[in-house]
C-alpha cells in the first residue's frame, strides 16, 4: 500500500520561505540538502535515493530534529513579532 504525502501547506505562497528556514535550520543554503545535513549531525546513513533500509527510530530521529527545529524558530519569531507590536 503507497503511503500519500498528508502534509500539505495550507498557504502555498509560504512554500519558499519554509525551504528558506529548512535551510537556516539545517545550516546549509539548499533545502533539498537539509535533511542530508541533520542526518549527518544525529548518525543516521540517510542517501539519495532508496532509503528503505532506514528503521522508524532512524527516519524520526532526522524528521524530528528537523521538524522541531523550525517549529521552535517559528514560535521564536512569533514571540519575537509580538513582543516588537507591543
Amino acid at each position: 500500500m503507497a503511503r500519500r504525502n498528508r502534509n500539505k501547506i495550507l498557504v502555498p505562497e509560504a512554500r519558499e520561505g519554509l525551504d528558506q528556514l529548512k535551510a537556516k535550520i539545517a545550516g546549509t543554503t539548499n533545502p533539498e540538502q537539509a535533511k542530508f545535513e541533520i542526518a549527518e549531525e544525529v548518525g543516521v546513513p540517510l542517501k539519495e535515493g532508496y532509503n528503505g533500509k532506514l528503521t522508524s527510530e532512524q527516519a524520526g530521529k532526522v524528521g524530528g530534529k528537523l521538524g522541531g527545529n523550525m517549529v521552535k524558530e517559528l514560535v521564536r519569531m512569533a514571540q519575537e513579532n509580538l513582543n516588537k507590536n507591543q
